[in-house]
This record gives C-alpha cells, sequence and structure tokens, in this order.
C-alpha cells in the first residue's frame, strides 16, 4: 500500500510526503474485502484533494498490482481490497519456506537491550509476586530478539542493605532453633535454607556470633540464589546476568556515577549531605545520593547501576516493576536525563499489577512452606508451567489479574491455553494421518494454491498473514499480550472452523480429493504459526495431548 502511495508521489499525482508507514486492516464485515485502509482520507488535506479523488487513483494503482483481484473506493474515501485466491493461498508457502523465522522483522536490529526483570529480594522464594513478571518480561525478551534486538535477561540481586541483615540472623537463629529476630524471616524454608548451609559448612555454629552470622549471610545467599534460579529454570525463564549489588562498590561504578552526575552540573550538597537535582528533569523533589554520616542511599545504588548499564553499551534499560514501585518511573526518568541522556531513548519503566491465585473461586494466600505468600513453586504444581505461563501472558499487565487453577487446568475449549494447544495439537494430527495414509507431504511448488478458495480457508490464509504484523506490534508497545489474544481469536478459531467445514482427508473407499494436497499445505502452515506463536510466550506446541 505504501508502495503505491510512493509510486503516486513520484508520478506527480499526489503532492504530499509519504507517510512512513500505511495503516491497513482487516475489516470487521467480511463483504468489504480482505483488507481496508483509510490512508486516503490522511493524505487528502495536505495533498489539497478530495478524499475520494485520492483513494481512486490509489485504487487504480493497487488493481494493476499482480494478486489483487478487486478494490473497490468505498464511503468518503476507504479502499477496501480483495486478493485473489491464489495470491492469498501463497501466504501458506511464505509461512513455509520461513518456517521458524516467520513473524520475525528487523525494526529493532542493532539494538542492544537490557531488560530487567523479576529482581526479587533474596531473602526467600520466589513468590506470585514476582512470577507475573517472569513470564511476561521472558516473553517481552523473545518478541524484541524476534524484531531483531540484542537482548541480555538481567537479574538484580540486592545483596547489600538492612534486609540481607535480617535474613542472616533468621537463618542462624532457625540453626540454633532459636525464635525468628524481631522483623526477621519465618516460614519453612528459612529452616531448609538454615541446614543447607550447615551442610556445607558444619561446625559454623561452634563459630563467634559475628563470624558465624556472617557466613550465615555469604552462604545463605548461595543458597537463596541456589533456589531462585532453580524455580524460574522450572519456569523456563533463564537469565543472562545476575548483577549482584555489592559489585557496584567493589567495581567503582559508584564514584564513576557520581563523577559522571557532576560533570552533568546537577549535583549539589546541602546540610553536609550529597544530593541530586532530579527537579530539574519533573521529579517531585530532590534525591539524596550520600547522606550527612557518609553512607550511600537506595538512589545512589539506582544511579550506579543505571550508568554501569550505560557504560555496557546497552542503548535501552528497560526496568519491569511491581506495581508497589511505581513512585520509580519518574525518578528514574529523572535520573537519566540528570546522567545526560535522553529518558525516552535510552530508559524504559514498566509496571505491572499483582495476580491473585485463585481455587474453587477462593484466593489462595499461604503456602506451606513460606508460609505467607503463594510460591513458584505452589503455583506450577498446582498448572504446570504451560498453564501458568500462558495465562499470566495472555492478559495486559496494566491490569490485576485472577488466575483460576480450576479453568487454565481444565481440558476444554474454555481454557485459553488449552484451545492453542489443542488447535496446534490437531494441526500435528492431521499431517500425522496422512502420512500414516501414505499421502506424502506435498511440495509446495506443485500445488495449486487457487483451490483454497472456501470462505474457511480464506478466513485461515489471512489469520496467518497477520502474524508477523502482530509480532512487531506486540513487541513495539511492550505487549506480549497480544500474541495470546491472537492466538486464540484468530488463528485456533479461524483453524477449528476450517476443521469443521474442510475435509482433508479421504474417508473410506474414497479417492485423494484435488483439495488435500493444498489443504496438508494449509495446516502445515497453520502449526508453524502456532509453534512460533507459543514459542514466543514460552510455551510448547505439543504433538499430542
Amino acid at each position: 500500500m505504501r508502495a503505491a502511495v510512493v509510486a503516486a508521489v513520484e508520478a506527480g499525482e499526489l503532492a504530499v510526503t509519504p507517510p512512513a508507514e500505511v495503516t491497513v486492516e482487516r475489516p470487521r464485515v467480511k463483504e468489504h474485502g480482505d483488507y481496508a485502509t483509510s490512508v486516503a482520507l490522511q493524505l487528502a488535506k495536505p495533498a489539497a484533494r478530495h478524499p475520494r479523488e485520492v483513494a481512486e487513483l490509489l485504487a487504480a494503482r493497487l488493481r494493476a498490482v499482480e494478486g489483487v483481484a478487486e478494490v473497490e473506493v468505498a464511503g468518503p474515501g476507504f479502499l477496501n481490497i480483495r486478493l485473489a485466491q491464489a495470491s492469498l493461498g501463497s501466504v501458506a508457502v511464505q509461512v513455509l519456506a520461513a518456517g521458524a523465522a516467520y513473524g520475525t522483522n528487523d525494526a529493532a536490529a542493532g539494538q542492544k537491550v537490557n531488560l530487567e526483570f523479576v529482581s526479587a529480594n533474596p531473602t526467600g522464594p520466589i513468590h506470585i509476586g514476582h512470577v507475573r513478571w517472569a513470564a511476561v518480561g521472558d516473553a517481552l525478551g523473545r518478541l524484541l530478539e524476534a524484531s531483531g534486538a540484542a537482548v541480555t535477561r538481567e537479574f538484580y540481586v540486592n545483596d547489600a542493605g538492612v534486609q540481607i541483615d535480617r535474613f542472616a540472623a533468621s537463618l542462624l537463629a532457625a540453626a540454633r532453633s532459636e525464635p525468628t529476630p524481631e522483623e526477621g524471616y519465618g516460614g519453612a524454608y528459612v529452616a531448609e535454607w538454615a541446614l543447607r548451609v550447615l551442610d556445607r559448612e558444619p561446625d559454623l555454629l561452634e563459630q563467634p556470633d559475628e563470624q558465624a552470622l556472617e557466613r550465615f549471610r555469604t552462604l545463605g545467599l548461595q543458597v537463596a540464589l541456589e533456589e531462585i534460579r532453580g524455580s524460574l529454570a522450572g519456569f523456563g525463564v533463564e537469565f543472562d546476568v545476575w548483577f549482584s549489588e555489592l559489585s557496584l562498590k567493589g567495581s567503582g561504578a559508584v564514584e564513576r556515577a557520581l563523577d559522571r552526575l557532576r560533570e552533568q552540573g546537577h549535583v549539589f550538597e546541602q546540610d553536609g549531605a550529597v544530593w541530586l537535582r532530579t527537579t530539574d528533569f519533573g521529579d517531585d523533589k530532590d534525591r539524596v545520593l550520600v547522606k550527612s554520616d557518609g553512607s550511600g542511599t537506595y538512589f545512589l545504588s539506582d544511579a550506579a547501576y543505571y550508568v554501569d548499564k550505560r557504560e555496557r553499551g546497552f542503548d535501552r534499560c528497560i526496568y519491569m516493576l511491581g506495581a508497589d514501585h511505581h513512585g520509580y518511573v519518574g525518578r528514574l526518568k529523572a535520573l537519566a536525563a540528570c546522567a545526560g541522556d535522553d529518558p525516552a531513548q535510552s530508559l524504559e519503566v514498566l509496571i505491572g499489577q499483582l495476580v491473585n491465585v485463585l481455587k474453587a473461586g477462593e484466593p489462595i494466600r499461604l503456602s506451606k512452606r513460606a508460609g505467607t505468600m503463594v510460591t513458584l513453586e505452589d503455583l506450577l504444581e498446582l498448572t504446570g508451567p504451560d498453564a501458568a505461563r500462558y495465562t499470566l501472558a495472555r492478559s495486559s499487565t496494566d491490569s490485576t489479574l485472577d488466575l483460576d487453577v480450576d479453568l487454565v487446568t481444565r481440558q476444554s475449549s474454555d481454557n485459553p491455553v488449552f484451545y492453542v494447544q489443542y488447535a496446534a495439537t490437531r494441526a500435528a494430527s492431521v499431517l500425522r494421518n496422512a502420512a500414516d495414509m501414505g499421502i506424502d507431504e506435498p511440495d509446495p511448488a506443485s500445488v495449486d494454491l487457487s483451490l483454497l478458495a472456501h470462505p474457511r480457508e480464506t478466513e485461515l490464509l489471512l489469520a496467518l498473514a497477520e502474524f508477523p504484523q502482530v509480532v512487531a506490534t506486540a513487541a513495539e508497545l511492550r505487549e506480549p499480550h497480544r500474541v495470546a489474544r491472537y492466538l486464540e481469536e484468530k488463528v485456533a478459531k479461524a483453524a477449528q472452523r476450517f476443521w469443521d467445514d474442510c475435509q482433508v482427508l479421504p474417508k473410506g473407499d474414497e479417492e485423494v480429493a484435488a483439495t488435500t494436497a493444498p489443504r496438508l499445505l494449509l495446516w502445515r502452515a497453520t502449526r508453524i504459526v502456532l509453534e512460533n506463536g507459543l514459542r514466543l510466550l514460552g510455551v510448547t506446541a505439543p504433538e499430542r495431548m
């Protein structure tokens, strides 16, 4: 469509600057054709022409394009486009040719992205508050990679500060069978982890208190991170970098960040403390970097961490934070600006809302092991990784999610993950049955694609053709749920209707029909799109269910 606009401009028919992109959509009313666009209405005013006049000259160019069967000018200047059936059938061939690469694009090629998500305090198991970002963050990383970006998945380990002191004290108390310290950590897991520390250093309780506490801090962090890594790996989430907060001081990153912020002219001293004037860039108040007693603040660590990411060469730093971190958005953007960056280019902060886990309609609030939270292991025991990941990724993170265990484990069409996976399984089954009947997989080059003329075939082909744009949009908007909804509402639904109305394989003594080969191609293409889409969500596409 954009090529037609550019050609009209170059021919002197339109005196406008061609838009960078032209939106082409599937019309809701199928009688309006396969695709529709309102580009003529958008160009009419800058071209000083009537919209229908612009539409007519674009329609004339589109009608000359191979594969376009009909172009209608409708209403005030809409263009309704219908493709030739053989051209539409070629979508299946394109899918087959691209295979696992179908749906990818290069919109983010050359961009180096640091994607930080989960980053749970290493003082307990991964719980439901972290799990949503584990699913969505990993899916987003896959989408960005599908758009050509080089993505580094990073887990920021908060291994400094008061919470680690309390954690170490809690482990030591548990090892001694003493009560949990005030503001310490309880739950059966603390006793478990304390025993694992003692397995590594059996004589630890014989050491002086201060020395024992330090060893429980060091070894307890190791145990905690092993647990967290293992839990996330069981969920299909792997990180490239586990970044230690403590390492910021040892590496000189804190000093380098302070130097950079001073060079930019936004650091000042007041009341014996060192401040960053973040109000210069819209923050609601200036932030203390170094307190009057000489100790650094959490915000100083935030500053050092951001500057360190940029020094490591990342063009864009994406932070995925929980609902209770909404106040961080303004201060992080102001921090980036104080460091001399354009926050709109170098930094993004995504906020996700909470998840409630329901069973029999009632919230599950406690874990046998953690005591006060539902852990990732609890969730996986109830649902399995596929159901959990798909359900967590299929809804916008802007709203609170109720994850109904009974629904997501039900093997019926009202369970979205089962519905999509079953469509993938059905496609595999059709292809397997064809092979069992001795029907060879057809060569796309020799298949008459014009035979894919049934309305259900057209519907499915148009759905498959949308996949690359769905992937590109989901990546650009940071919304993996668009892929899940597309798989459910477009591909799986169209595949079900295709199955209901279009016989593929012969029954009984029937001969192999002329439509068998093109329909097998269509099922193969459908399987590929379902596999590719589910892979972006970190979910399997089973061969059998």
